[in-house]
């Protein structure tokens, strides 16, 4: 039932607008032009894509243990 729900989290979560910057990063993005912000809004992903990957595993292998622990 949890994962019939997270379907519609995580498609409503990828069809929103993308804007993973600081204010820093913001301003600086402005006062490039439109492809030099487009790379940097890029780089702002993929510098930040390891750690939800490395939390989404973490909480992955805390389920499958708890599911575990729970059949004994």
């Amino acid at each position: 039932m949890k994962k019939l729900l997270l379907i519609p989290a995580l498609f409503t979560a990828l069809s929103l607008p993308v804007s993973a910057q600081c204010v820093m990063c913001y301003r600086t993005a402005h006062a490039q032009n439109e492809a030099r912000s487009h790379v940097l809004n890029w780089g702002i992903l993929v510098l930040g894509a390891p750690p939800f990957l490395i939390l989404a595993g973490f909480v992955a292998f805390v389920f499958s243990k708890d599911k575990q622990f729970r059949e004994e």
